[in-house]
């Protein structure tokens, strides 16, 4: 077999002979090669311009980090400047690129720890090197070394202790890298207070840039993307406590479980199961933010982390109820028809209690209307248990004409009279999926008791007096509904 290579504009190819005479052209692999990177290269760019339109923070924390430098780099380039500081202002880059984080809190944080863990470090190794030189060479590098291993060691055990890992970890690492680099290099460089001196004033100088920066120009709070993150989680939990209920009744078909929007609702409880520790990095940074906007200097963030557990708490209850879903025995149409009101109603009312919660926090302001849906979402609690201590009487077998005549007034004896026998095991599904909205409410209200500790805590505005006018009617007629339904029960009863 022969093959001879023919070139054409712009493409190689090998035109190939076979055994009967035959030609064919194979196209040469590196025109594939060219155009899947081509590709690839052009998906690359797609998703970095589809995330920063996005979220255009992104890219103006992008621009920030640039001025910085650039504002950094100018102590190097000048030449009066680098006289004054000399080779050490690549402390001053090298401190804008380590710490100079996303939001404002985080650059804060690394910037203190930064700071203190150098002055810290600096004035021991100081102490440590003056102590040395006054023990004679001999026992100089002794006196180094030992302290290096004592020092080392105990800032480095300190990091293992919760509150300060929590806080403080990256200034114990500094710490260790400032002590061992200024007490080793201080052995055989005499100049070390100088040296010390202008690693010092870089350090000071991009920390000041750093912060400078990252305040005034478009600042992104921690506080404030926590907040939002509340906010979106308890939106996101109510979405999906709501299609989970509608989902499981819809004996129709209406809900289409292949729709992307509806099924992204289904699933937003994962997203409230997975932000824990996005929260409690957040709440951590939110502490070392100054005072801005509508939080003050000692707002209650940690109060936050509690809402989020109490969140996730309820989220494991929705969880289980998804599992329902997917559950091969989904239980007979006529105990789903029995049950599927009220289901339907302690669904929807525990979903906008968290919403109402949701719209507490994203004002700050407390709401008139929550203790009235609290109430409304208690009730239908009560008359979905009531309805489930019926529905042995659809297990019976149904009674004799007789019985069914002369109990024909009674509502019970109406549900018996046309009871259906049917078996326990297919019961067991739909009771235990409306279980679980019971006990998904009891797990709300201790959402509500998380969010009016922070209500407490940072001071929430009291609601307006006009709205609180608005909703007397609705809650004195709710009072009269229980004061009938509560009589009807006792002449019942009787």
């Amino acid at each position: 077999m022969n093959s001879n290579l023919r070139e054409d504009p712009g493409t190689v190819e090998w035109k190939r002979k076979e055994a009967n005479g035959s030609s064919t052209i194979v196209p040469s692999e590196s025109g594939t090669i060219m155009n899947g990177a081509f590709f690839k290269a052009w998906s690359f760019l797609k998703k970095a311009w589809e995330l920063g339109v996005d979220d255009p923070r992104k890219v103006i924390h992008c621009l920030k980090v640039g001025v910085a430098l650039t504002i950094v780099s100018l102590f190097y380039y000048m030449r009066p400047l680098y006289e004054g500081l000399g080779g050490t202002s690549m402390w001053a880059i090298m401190t804008v690129v380590v710490i100079f984080e996303y939001t404002v809190g985080a650059t804060v944080c690394k910037c203190l720890n930064r700071a203190t863990g150098t002055l810290l470090a600096g004035f021991l190794a100081v102490g440590v090197h003056w102590i040395a030189s006054q023990s004679g060479e001999n026992f100089e590098p002794v006196v180094v070394g030992v302290s290096v291993f004592l020092l080392a060691s105990a800032a480095t055990f300190s990091r293992f202790i919760p509150v300060i890992k929590a806080r403080f970890d990256y200034g114990a690492m500094i710490f260790i890298l400032t002590f061992s680099l200024v007490s080793v290099s201080g052995y055989r460089v005499e100049k070390l207070f100088y040296l010390a001196r202008q690693r010092l004033s870089t350090i000071i100088i991009g920390i000041s840039i750093c912060v400078v920066i990252t305040t005034l120009i478009c600042p992104i709070w921690a506080g404030e993307e926590l907040h939002r993150l509340i906010i979106h989680n308890m939106d996101k939990l109510a979405n999906s406590l709501d299609c989970c209920a509608v989902q499981y009744f819809d004996s129709s078909g209406g809900t289409n479980s292949s729709d992307k929007e509806f099924e992204k609702k289904l699933q937003g409880y994962k997203c409230v199961m997975n932000s824990k520790a996005t929260e409690e990095t957040m709440a951590g940074f939110a502490i070392w933010e100054p005072a801005h906007g509508r939080f003050s200097f000692q707002h209650p963030w940690n109060q936050y982390v509690k809402i989020g557990a109490s969140m996730r708490d309820c989220a494991y209850g929705i969880e289980a109820l998804s599992s329902c879903l997917i559950s091969e025995n989904q239980g007979p149409d006529l105990i789903k028809k029995h049950l599927s009101d009220l289901s339907l109603r302690v669904s929807s009312n525990s979903s906008i209690v968290i919403r109402e919660l949701a719209t507490n926090i994203k004002t700050m302001r407390k709401s008139v209307k929550l203790d009235f849906l609290i109430e409304e979402m208690n009730v239908s609690v009560k008359e979905l248990q009531d309805k489930l201590k019926s529905l042995p009487g659809l297990l019976i077998p149904p009674p004799g004409p007789e019985v069914e005549q002369s109990e024909n007034d009674n509502s019970k004896s109406e549900l018996i009279s046309t009871a259906i026998p049917i078996p326990l095991v297919e019961v067991i599904p739909v009771a235990t999926f409306a279980s679980l909205l019971i006990e998904i409410e009891a797990r709300v209200e201790g959402i509500v008791d998380a969010v009016e500790e922070l209500e407490t805590l940072a001071e929430f505005k009291p609601a307006n007096d006009d709205k609180t006018k608005q909703n007397q009617p609705r809650n004195i007629n709710l009072s009269n509904r229980l004061k009938d339904e509560g009589t009807m029960g006792v002449i019942q009863m009787v």
